[in-house]
């Protein structure tokens, strides 16, 4: 599983992947407020 964090002012949103292609390409609208994890 892949999750990307995406970090707003006093918060933070968590968003969760199956594949990496698919997370990658959400990330790219994120605008550099967000990381990247696989957990496993």
């Amino acid at each position: 599983m892949w999750v990307i964090t995406v970090f707003e002012q006093n918060t933070f949103r968590i968003f969760e992947y199956d594949n990496k292609d698919e997370a990658v390409q959400a990330l790219k609208s994120f605008n550099n407020q967000a990381i990247l994890s696989q957990f496993v």
